[in-house]
């Protein structure tokens, strides 16, 4: 028989099987009742019971539920939220559905998830979701924040780019934020890239972070300069535990990483401007690190730099010299002091005024820095 009649007939037969569904009433979804259960042979049981999770309510509280009537505990870990922590637990309901309502919650943007029976898992009922560096969680928006608020302006673009990496002979993946518009001209844009912390992915600057959003808003109110923004994933090898990618190799391997393919690529593929003047770099933590390794010896390239939150040890070559972590050269121990008269108070030298620190040396510049560039 061809191919085109199979089908044909699958079809046919598919909307004669739901023609002969019974419809829920408004009046049964309006309530929640669950519909009746339907299925060859008298059905297959009841259904469970419809749950919305998370819900945000009117005064800013939020409720989580989720439908689990065989758990025998169920609690909430939320360290995003302010006084949540990691368990808050959820009460049950006769219907299977465990639920638990916290707040008022201050506006953003915030990560969690349900540990059932000593088993985390993500909301069921919640299609947003953000990664972390070792794990997934639901997301869950409180409106209310104007700078991350989606509104209703002109939006931007955020793609979930795969490339290979020549420097860890491994395909990578990395964020692209282009504004709006940037399918349809032909303008070349400044670039920023913008580099996430240790317990973080790529996916954290746009999920939890919001920063399409917000760079879609900083635009729209002329405080933003239209702009192509690169979050690149700062873990260079798959992490086990906490932390995952600390040390001097693996920033070695991000710095090579970026320079050697992140950048050639971002080039090569997008509308971006490569001069120093309209090119920048800020990181967070482990990324305001990876930051000073990329941005410091290559000051000719990078005419803005932002270092939030991050260490310095490691940064610079001559700090590294003598050893990261190395045991202080112990102090020779005085000579005995006289003991002091019962009469007199022992003399103390007059401290000598410390000497003025001298200036860091300007850093040759490439190309005149111009700020009007970037803001108004």
């Amino acid at each position: 028989m061809h191919a085109t009649t199979l089908v044909a007939r699958f079809s046919a037969a598919a909307l004669l099987a739901l023609s002969a569904v019974p419809a829920v009433s408004a009046q049964d979804a309006r309530s929640g009742a669950p519909p009746a259960a339907q299925g060859r042979g008298g059905g297959r049981g009841a259904q469970a019971p419809v749950v919305s999770s998370p819900e945000v309510l009117p005064d800013r509280r939020i409720a989580f539920r989720i439908y689990a009537p065989q758990a025998q505990a169920i609690r909430l870990a939320a360290g995003d939220i302010p006084g949540v922590g990691q368990t808050t637990q959820l009460v049950k309901a006769e219907t299977g559905v465990w639920e638990v309502t916290l707040g008022p919650v201050d506006p953003g943007a915030y990560r969690y998830n349900f540990n059932v029976d000593g088993v985390a898992t993500i909301d069921p009922r919640n299609h947003a979701t953000s990664e972390s560096n070792t794990s997934v969680w639901s997301l869950v928006v409180v409106p209310g924040s104007d700078f991350m608020d989606t509104k209703n302006v002109p939006h931007g673009a955020v793609a979930e780019v795969t490339y290979q990496s020549t420097a860890l002979g491994a395909f990578r993946r990395m964020h692209v934020y282009t504004p709006p518009g940037y399918e349809n001209g032909t303008t070349r844009y400044p670039v920023f890239y913008l580099l996430h912390g240790a317990g973080d992915s790529d996916d954290a600057w746009t999920t939890v972070g919001r920063a399409g959003f917000i760079l879609d808003n900083l635009i729209a109110a002329g405080k933003a300069k239209p702009m192509v923004m690169v979050m690149p994933a700062g873990h260079t090898r798959r992490a086990t535990g906490g932390g995952g990618a600390g040390g001097r190799t693996a920033t070695e391997e991000f710095v090579q990483d970026f320079t050697a393919n992140v950048v050639p690529y971002v080039q090569t593929h997008y509308r971006v401007l490569t001069d120093r003047a309209h090119t920048a770099i800020a990181g967070l933590s482990m990324g305001g690190s990876q930051t000073l390794h990329v941005a410091i010896p290559r000051l000719e390239k990078y005419a803005y730099v932002g270092v939030f939150s991050s260490g310095l040890i490691g940064a610079f070559p001559g700090l590294a010299a003598a050893g990261r972590g190395a045991a202080p050269t112990p102090a020779p121990s005085p000579s005995p002091a006289p003991a002091p008269s019962a009469t007199a108070l022992p003399t103390l030298p007059a401290a000598a005024p410390a000497p003025a620190p001298a200036a860091a040396p300007i850093p040759a510049a490439g190309a005149p820095l111009v700020a009007a560039d970037w803001e108004k």
